[in-house]
């Protein structure tokens, strides 16, 4: 405090010295050209430079002073954050504009939007002049052309008590009027260039020193610097500082001076005894200029603490008396609120134990809403970016936002309901607070106006229902902006203060935490089933022997790791499979992947049901063994049902390893569920698959399904496969896809905690006609006449295009079964979406295709079927094998 008197008491002094100096700091180079005659063009040409470059230099520095100390004044940073900042700072800009005798004073937002202009109809345009400097915490001086003309600017930035840049603050002056006075004082240089002739050298020395005494040796820069540091200091105090002279006029009176007394723009110069809506203890106590310390007065509604000291007599008279005020009435409002506190206490425990209760995003959104009706709030909204709702990342603007939650004491409030989609307008306070990721707080919503553009219309009807004051904040986790919680409060409260924006901000921090959870959740969940479907079939493959059809409905929980599949085989078959790994998530569904890609491999080979389970049985414990070896969490097992159906035998073989029996829909409407032998789940080993072969007549429904679909806690297996029964019997002739739904309808669980894949296939016959079959003896010669017997079928059947190749074909197959094989040798020709030839016989001696030298013999003939053919292969029999080639249909 002594050091703020020590410098206040100066401060009248040095502007009389720094005026000083600039007067005479021109005599005294008009004295130094005298000395050098000869130079005196020179030395007025370079006095006209020294007097232009000052003139800028004086004005660059008074825009920054100007800039600086608005910048710095008490109250600008609570100006910006208001509702209105132009209805605050446009008055205060153009009283400090006129005192500084400058331009101009913007104070703009860090967007560059001017809240003030001495032009009106300049407010709430674009600022012209760089801003990024300033944003970036650094003062900037430039040179724009701007509405006013040619423009010296100084920009410098308005900082919260944390550093935070908040707005920005501009000032300078027109260029015209700097260089204005280097014309009006260019004759007064070069009169004095020319009187400076006469003028005497002696003189020169005696100003000199005289200019050395009175300044310290200090040049004007230094003297113009340290009169800036004053003022900074002076306008930056937290308290309110008066200057009152010994006759009672009020010379001088800082920012926060101003504010607490409520002093008129006008006041410096008037007498203390004018300021009638002063206490009148305290107007007596300022013109006295007696000493006091901490004395209090009332001032409006503030209790202030005064203390006043004389600066010392001048000349024997009384002297200046500086006055410092500090707001105390905090002092007088700590009674009561420790009862405010518990109650927030409370209210914030109330939102711990209910804000977060599920994973799912719209309930904890309403959880927020709810929890602080009506202690906190009248009505609660709660926006959240629409991305969130998915799982995804919200962007960085407040677009597509959805009203996730509304709650309040009534229910005809006109709040925007539930489920909304809609943008953010950039200057309602939502927009701002998700913008910034600070809170937002509207005191009286009648008359501020950013938040009217949203929705016009619904903002009169929200005024006439009477709210009328809103805190915004913003819901934040991990440094990311999810959405808004908005809370009202009508005539059942007082209106928000900043203390109520603390404790939103608080009570959605926590929900936040909560919010961001289930959103992670969901995309986890979203992600889990996305790879499933894409792993799972996408459509069924072309085929005749079965009509299809599908259902996979993901658990509301967790995915799991359910799958099912139609593969088509050669000679018409069609393989079926229907498996559960065992676990949910992510790792579930990739190792689902992994089996049905496994799956598809071995159906390649044609492997019976049986070894097929075997090799899958293999493959899951390798994948046990290896991902224990590399984490804790394994996969423990997999069950699988695996069939194949025979269109032309109407015959079905299957085999299933832990899996559920499959249902058969019988053609009269019949259900039972075949006795197929139980092997263990995959992954285990040790014990071996057995296959069950079912005949089939057409038109029955083969029903595959997961364990998901009949298992539930609330009921026991046996019932839900009744359940099962009972959906599938008693309606023959029901359609694949109806018999989907209808077993959907009757068994699903109302919220399956597993996945469930269901498959229905209705099997279908390969008409007699379309089937040839012959024995041939073991004898080349019998290769004749089987060509002659295809030639006649196909021929028969519309196919003769393809009869030479095939003649071809079968030549070899039945050569190579006569020469290599044994019997019974056979041959079946089928009529389907290809033409199919097989050759069976007695023998499991595989044949190789093999490149044959030019000199061999042999060696050539599966060359030639791989060639004519579309496709052929091998496949095994409990008799022997069988070799087959497809041929594509003209």
């Amino acid at each position: 405090m002594a050091s703020l008197f020590a410098r206040l008491r100066h401060l009248s002094v040095k502007r009389h010295i720094a005026k000083s100096v600039r007067t005479v700091a021109g005599q005294v180079l008009a004295f130094q050209v005298a000395l050098v005659v000869l130079l005196v063009g020179c030395g007025v040409f370079a006095l006209i430079l020294q007097s232009e470059r000052d003139a800028g230099a004086e004005a660059r520095r008074r825009s920054t002073a100007v800039a600086q100390t608005f910048a710095h004044a008490p109250g600008v940073v609570a100006a910006l954050q208001a509702p209105d900042p132009t209805r605050i700072l446009q008055p205060l800009t153009e009283a400090a504009r006129r005192a500084a005798d400058v331009d101009f004073i913007v104070v703009m937002d860090t967007a560059g939007l001017r809240y003030t202009h001495p032009l009106p109809d300049r407010i709430g345009k674009r600022f012209v002049g760089e801003i990024g400097p300033s944003l970036e915490g650094r003062l900037y001086v430039e040179s724009v052309e701007g509405p006013l003309g040619r423009e010296v600017q100084a920009t410098t930035p308005v900082k919260k008590a944390d550093g935070t840049v908040v707005g920005l603050v501009s000032a300078g002056m027109k260029v015209k009027n700097v260089e204005s006075q280097l014309y009006r004082q260019l004759p007064i240089i070069l009169g004095a260039g020319a009187a400076a002739l006469v003028l005497s050298a002696g003189v020169t020395a005696l100003v000199g020193r005289r200019l050395r005494r009175q300044t310290h040796s200090l040049a004007p820069s230094e003297m113009a610097l340290m009169y800036e540091h004053h003022d900074t200091v002076l306008h930056s105090v937290r308290e309110g500082v008066l200057i009152v002279a010994a006759d009672g006029r009020l010379m001088l009176a800082n920012d926060e001076a101003r504010r607490l007394l409520e002093l008129p723009p006008d006041i410096e110069g008037q007498p203390v005894s004018s300021l009638t809506r002063l206490d009148p203890g305290l107007r007596a106590l300022l013109a006295s200029g007696r000493e006091a310390t901490d004395e209090v007065h009332l001032a409006g509604e503030r209790l202030i603490a005064v203390n006043q000291r004389p600066t010392g007599r001048e000349g024997g008279r009384p002297g200046q008396t500086v006055v410092t005020l500090r707001d105390s009435t905090e002092l007088q409002a700590v009674t009561g609120r420790a009862e405010v506190a518990r109650e927030r206490l409370r209210l914030l425990y109330d939102a711990g134990l209910r804000i977060g209760s599920t994973l799912d995003v719209l309930r904890t959104a309403d959880e927020l809403a709810r929890v602080l009706i009506p202690r906190f709030a009248d009505f609660v909204t709660v926006d959240l970016a629409d991305a969130v709702l998915h799982g995804e990342e919200p962007a960085r603007t407040g677009t597509e936002m959805r009203r996730a939650a509304v709650s309040g004491i009534a229910d005809d409030h006109p709040l925007t309901e539930q489920g909304r989609l809609f943008d953010y307008q950039p200057a309602t306070p939502q927009a701002r607070g998700y913008g910034s990721g600070r809170s937002q707080l509207v005191s009286d919503l009648a008359t501020a106006t950013g938040w009217r553009v949203q929705d016009p219309e619904r903002a009169r009807a929200i005024i006439d229902y009477g709210i009328h004051s809103l805190i915004t904040a913003p819901i934040q986790a991990r440094g990311v902006v999810l959405g808004m919680a908005s809370f009202w409060r009508s005539r059942q409260h007082e209106q928000f203060n900043e203390e109520d924006v603390s404790l939103a901000e608080e009570l959605v921090a926590r929900a936040a935490v909560s919010i961001d959870n289930a959103r992670r959740y969901t995309r986890e969940h979203a992600l889990a089933v996305t790879l499933q479907r894409s792993l799972l079939p996408r459509a069924m493959p072309e085929q005749s022997a079965l009509d299809i059809a599908y259902r996979y409905i993901p658990a509301q929980s967790g995915v799991g790791g359910d799958w099912f599949d139609v593969i088509p085989m050669p000679g018409s078959r069609v393989a079926l499979a229907v498996g559960d790994v065992v676990g949910h998530g992510l790792h579930a569904a990739a190792t689902m992947g992994r089996l049905r890609t496994a799956v598809h491999n071995f159906s390649a080979l044609d492997l019976p049901p049986d070894e097929l389970l075997n090799h899958l049985d293999d493959l899951v414990g390798s994948i046990d063994q290896r991902e224990a070896t590399e984490s804790a969490a394994g996969v423990v097992g997999a069950t699988c049902l695996y069939g194949i159906y025979d269109p032309v035998t109407r015959t079905c073989v299957m085999a299933r390893a832990g899996h559920l029996a499959p249902a058969l829909v019988r053609p009269d409407g019949t259900v039972d569920f075949p006795d197929v032998p139980t092997g263990p789940p995959l992954g285990l080993g040790g014990l071996p698959f057995l296959t069950a072969e079912v005949c089939l007549a057409e038109g029955t429904q083969l029903v595959l399904y997961t364990d998901g679909l009949i298992e539930d806690r609330s009921r026991d297996l046996d019932v839900g496969l009744e359940l099962l029964r009972d959906a599938l019997a008693g309606r023959p002739g029901r359609s694949p896809e109806q018999t989907c739904q209808d077993v959907l309808d009757s068994v699903l669980p109302e919220r399956p905690k597993d996945d469930v894949a269901l498959l229905v296939a209705r099997t279908r016959q390969l008409h007699p006609d379309r089937i040839a079959d012959w024995d041939v003896p073991a004898d080349p010669a019998a290769v004749a006449g089987m060509r002659d017997a295809v030639s006649r079928r196909l021929d028969d059947w519309g196919l003769s295009d393809l009869c030479f190749s095939m003649e071809l074909i079968l030549s070899e197959l039945i050569t190579n079964a006569i020469r290599y094989g044994s019997e019974p040798i056979h041959v079946r020709l089928i009529r389907d979406r290809a033409l199919i030839c097989e050759v069976a016989d007695g023998s499991s001696t595989s044949p190789h295709l093999r490149y044959a030298a030019t000199t061999d013999e042999g060696g050539r003939g599966l060359f030639l079927v791989s060639q004519l053919a579309e496709r052929w292969g091998t496949r095994y029999t409990p008799q022997g094998k069988v070799i087959w080639a497809e041929q594509a249909l003209p």
